[in-house]
């Protein structure tokens, strides 16, 4: 049974979350607060986080950012009544795994669950430790970039963009498939956070090297 840790310092909308993914069939763990959330991954060990943004003592991007800096991999589910695009994508660099903005109906907080447990993890052990494609080269096991031989700093979520386009050089990919291949989940209406990353990606690894199919989606130049 998948053990998840539910991060709301509204009592009400915590209960409503609890009922929800026990009624799922899942483990849950309930607290208030971000050092308490911190406390319970730590004491606990969790399969997932639902992490609300705004919590006492200390709010969930930072809660986020110390796990990432652990090098902890929990999935991690933000839930937030911010919905604009800045929010989302600070989220997201962060390393949130999905983004979802209050008020939501449960059914959708329990599919976004379900489809972050499923996912496997990438170990490496069936591809290929390295990327290229049109002078970029991504080393999937030291989680480095380089164009033309130069170093480039990548976020979490922007190497993982430059990865499935790189693997599919030459292709045109639309933005629904890269949100479903990158960010693992359907989205509406903060579907423009692609262009968004495609923009920084453009400033890093050169802006020639990803064209954009008007109308359809984007495709890297191999």
């Amino acid at each position: 049974m998948h053990h998840i840790l539910v991060v709301e310092d509204e009592a009400g909308i915590a209960r409503v979350i609890d009922r929800g993914l026990r009624g799922a069939g899942y483990r849950t763990t309930v607290v208030g607060d971000g050092l308490a959330a911190l406390e319970a991954v730590a004491e606990t060990g969790v399969d997932l986080v639902v992490l609300d943004v705004g919590l006492p003592r200390m709010d969930g991007f930072t809660v986020l950012r110390m796990l990432r800096t652990m090098d902890d991999p929990v999935p991690v589910i933000m839930c937030t009544a911010r919905d604009s695009v800045e929010d989302t994508v600070s989220g997201l660099e962060s390393g949130a795994d999905d983004y979802l903005a209050k008020p939501f109906r449960v059914e959708e907080l329990l599919a976004r669950v379900k489809a972050r447990l499923r996912r496997p993890a990438d170990d490496g052990s069936t591809k290929a430790q390295q990327v290229s494609a049109g002078g970029a080269l991504l080393d999937l096991v030291a989680h480095t970039a380089t164009v033309d031989g130069r170093p480039v700093e990548l976020s979490a979520r922007e190497f993982a963009l430059a990865r499935e386009l790189m693997e599919h050089a030459g292709q045109v990919l639309n933005r629904q498939q890269l949100l479903d291949r990158v960010w693992g989940y359907e989205v509406t209406g903060a579907s423009n956070v692609v262009d968004v990353y495609v923009r920084y990606l453009r400033t890093k690894l050169g802006a020639q090297r990803i064209t954009t199919v008007r109308g359809i989606g984007y495709r890297f130049e191999s």
